[in-house]
């Protein structure tokens, strides 16, 4: 007998309310749920795919040990008990700086896994905790740490007449400014309501598509327009003076910077025709509501900060922020209450403060420790060493800069760990795979998707929604799986560890339940756990009586229009030759840039298993214009050689007149170790191989160029097309 249940899809971070058919303890059906209030319905090719991914057979159903003949299973109690002692021998040895966590994408919708990765890292006594979000958008904060961060928020997205969407392409990414909860539907009615879309962006993608103004541009140039915009927004008087004049100080300073970068100049450099940069900069700051917002792409790109801080700047300028009295649009659920007020906040050391790394003179920043520079920490000797990792939810082999220097540097610790469901091109090389239990075997909140709000600019959920999933089904008979958390909280009871939560103490004799942690992780929260938890489908608690606050009258903070670090990177990039490639310090001649892309049906290095998801082969293709195919006698299908200045890979070439010619766009977060190149066809190809941590980087967060890669590109060996 078959029963329907609703849930939280966590396939990736959006978070999706379903409906699951469940029989006889195993689920068989999964979709939208028509009746939950923030996904009306809504469910991607992904989260359809949650019964394969459950019970596919790569999945891992016990903890594995790397032995000379290959992994093998182990019991989770021997495998707890082995990485236990081991993890005690390397503390005492080299120190607790030797401990090192890296928490993946895949963490996230597991709101337990981080909070106790770090309680142990705590109790040991370690600072070295490393997050995707470090090598992916750690722009977003810096920059809200140099511009400020305006303390009621943004402009909601679904009252706003404009918008201005960055090298993002939220219906398919699910992030970078749309509301990315059933992000289709929202644009749908906003063009509907008459909503002008800009987007700015090298491919004419989904979004594109429906925009009023596209700035199809060269890659790597997004300071350079977002500097010409903000021109264009001071030269015409399209500034909201009394918004800059009461709230913010450096405005001359940013008029003097951004003079040169003149509509002229700026469509030179870019490419792009000076009428549409004027129409794109006219339709955005002359509408009355909404934002610019910027995608994952930009921030991988050179100068990722900068363009994060250009954005505010050009939000500041036009006003588009929450003023007092306004609705607050989200004063969360599941987290204490968000009084927003009219004025900006105190801001935050950017950089230079907490844990120093040892390499390339970094800190702790704004974006967190840089999991660029983990891998030298690992191979650089002396005290400090990491010689202990645990990947939490991640590939680091597949999604981390500089493939090569990482696969050498995990060839170099005494103890790797994976948390992972199967064995990936990481876990293959770690000495101990555990594997946790999914999502529908475990209970679920979106607590998670009202935190990332304090990240960056417009994300979280736009209203203030919430929902709690129980366990639905037990895990695959026979298996032998833990929680995530459960593993951090295991291995601090065989060390004798003290564990804190959420500033709470926890037994460290009695196991809690994932309930009653979530009880503790949601502590003080503005809608009781247990209320959210009477609404199956999810639930929007709305109160229209929380408003803006007004500004206090002591409040002497400002927005920043005029940082000198960003300024000064802004002038560095005025210098850099027309023709040359943003940000790009080498001599090199090339002829095309290398940008990241998003794919539906697959989340980082997630879903190439699943035969519904693999539409295009298990690889990711090379996408390029059929005039640069053309001009090199190549067709789809066909291998190519693309190179950087630090390495080079292999790609399928695939025809896409959606792509600016000059430009290679291709998906991250594919690939093996460089020793399973062969395999082309079926692992695909990591563009992470082209980068290096030592060159091109951004000197406070150590990010360094993962997109906009300038490359050259050739005929490859043809053989691999027969297949691998």
């Amino acid at each position: 007998m078959s029963e329907v249940r609703t849930a939280i899809c966590r396939f990736c971070h959006a978070f999706c309310g379903v409906n699951v058919t469940v029989e006889n303890d195993r689920v068989v059906k999964v979709l939208g749920d028509i009746d939950n209030p923030m996904y009306h319905g809504y469910t991607c090719i992904k989260g359809r795919q949650l019964p394969e991914q459950h019970y596919h057979a790569e999945r891992l159903l016990a903890p594995q040990l790397k032995t000379a003949g290959g992994h093998r299973p182990i019991a989770y109690d021997k495998a707890l008990d082995d990485i236990a002692e081991k993890l005690q021998a390397i503390v005492r040895r080299y120190g607790p700086r030797s401990v090192a966590v890296y928490t993946g994408t895949f963490s996230f919708p597991y709101p337990l896994a981080k909070p106790m990765a770090q309680a142990l890292l705590n109790a040991i006594g370690s600072p070295m905790l490393f997050s995707s979000g470090s090598i992916d958008q750690p722009g977003k904060p810096m920059a809200m740490a140099f511009h400020g961060r305006w303390h009621a928020g943004p402009q909601p997205f679904a009252e706003s007449d404009t918008w201005m969407l960055v090298g993002a392409n939220p219906v398919v990414s699910k992030w970078g400014g749309i509301p990315q909860y059933n992000p289709g539907k929202r644009l749908h009615d906003a063009l509907k309501r008459g909503m002008q879309l800009v987007v700015i962006d090298p491919r004419r993608t989904e979004c594109a598509r429906k925009a009023a103004v596209h700035v199809q541009c060269k890659p790597g140039e997004d300071p350079t327009i977002l500097a010409g915009i903000a021109h264009l927004i001071i030269r015409e008087g399209w500034v909201d003076t009394a918004f800059v004049d009461a709230e913010t100080a450096g405005f001359a300073a940013l008029k003097e910077a951004v003079a040169p970068f003149t509509p002229e100049y700026v469509a030179a450099r870019a490419e792009v025709p000076v009428q549409t940069l004027v129409e794109a900069a006219r339709t955005f700051a002359t509408g009355t509501r909404g934002m610019v917002t910027a995608g994952t792409g930009p921030n991988m790109a050179p100068r990722g900060t900068l363009t994060e801080y250009l954005v505010l700047a050009i939000n500041t300028l036009c006003g588009r922020w929450l003023r007092a009295g306004e609705k607050m649009p989200n004063p969360f659920v599941l987290l204490p209450t968000r009084h927003g007020r009219a004025q900006p906040e105190p801001k935050p050391q950017a950089y230079g403060y907490g844990t120093e790394l040892r390499v390339r003179n970094l800190t702790d920043n704004a974006g967190g420790l840089s999991a660029a520079a983990l891998a030298d920490e690992i191979l650089l000797g002396g005290e400090g060493q990491v010689k202990a990792l645990f990947s939490v939810g991640g590939n680091p082999l597949a999604a981390w800069p500089d493939q090569l220097k990482t696969w050498e540097a995990l060839k170099h610790l005494e103890l790797s760990v994976s948390l992972d469901i199967k064995l990936s091109a990481t876990a293959k090389m770690s000495h101990y795979v555990l594997p946790p239990k999914l999502g529908l075997e475990v209970p679920g909140i979106t607590m998670p998707n009202e935190g990332v709000w304090f990240y960056g600019l417009s994300t979280g959920y736009p209203e203030p929604y919430a929902m709690y999933q129980p366990a639905l089904v037990p895990p695959p008979a026979g298996s032998d799986l833990l929680e995530e958390w459960q593993v951090f909280y295991r291995l601090a009871q065989r060390m004798g560890l003290p564990l804190t939560l959420n500033g709470q103490a926890l037994d460290m004799t009695n196991e809690p339940t994932t309930d009653e942690l979530f009880e503790v992780l949601t502590a003080g929260s503005r809608i009781p756990l247990g209320e959210v938890k009477q609404h199956p489908h999810g639930h929007i608690f709305d109160d229209p009586s929380i408003c803006v606050l007004p500004r206090e009258a002591d409040c002497e903070e400002r927005l920043d229009l005029g940082n000198a670090i960003m300024l000064g990177e802004l002038r560095e990039v005025r210098q850099e030759p027309t023709t040359g490639h943003a940000g790009y310090r080498g001599e090199q001649t090339f002829t095309h840039r290398l940008v990241s892309r998003r794919l539906n049906d697959v989340y980082n290095s997630s879903g190439r298993d699943i035969p519904k998801l693999m539409k295009n082969g298990r690889y990711n293709p090379a996408y390029m214009h059929p005039d640069d195919l053309a001009a090199m006698g190549l067709h789809a299908g066909d291998v190519v050689e693309i190179a950087s200045a630090r390495a080079a890979i292999l790609g399928v070439v695939e025809e896409a007149d959606d792509v600016k010619p000059g430009v290679i766009s291709m998906a991250h977060s594919f690939g093996d170790a460089p020793t399973e190149d062969h395999k082309l066809f079926s692992i695909g190809s990591n563009t992470g191989r082209l980068t290096s941590v030592d060159e091109d980087y951004d000197p406070r967060t150590g990010m360094p160029m993962m997109s906009a890669i300038p490359v050259n590109v050739r005929r490859g060996d043809q053989t691999l097309a027969l297949g691998s």
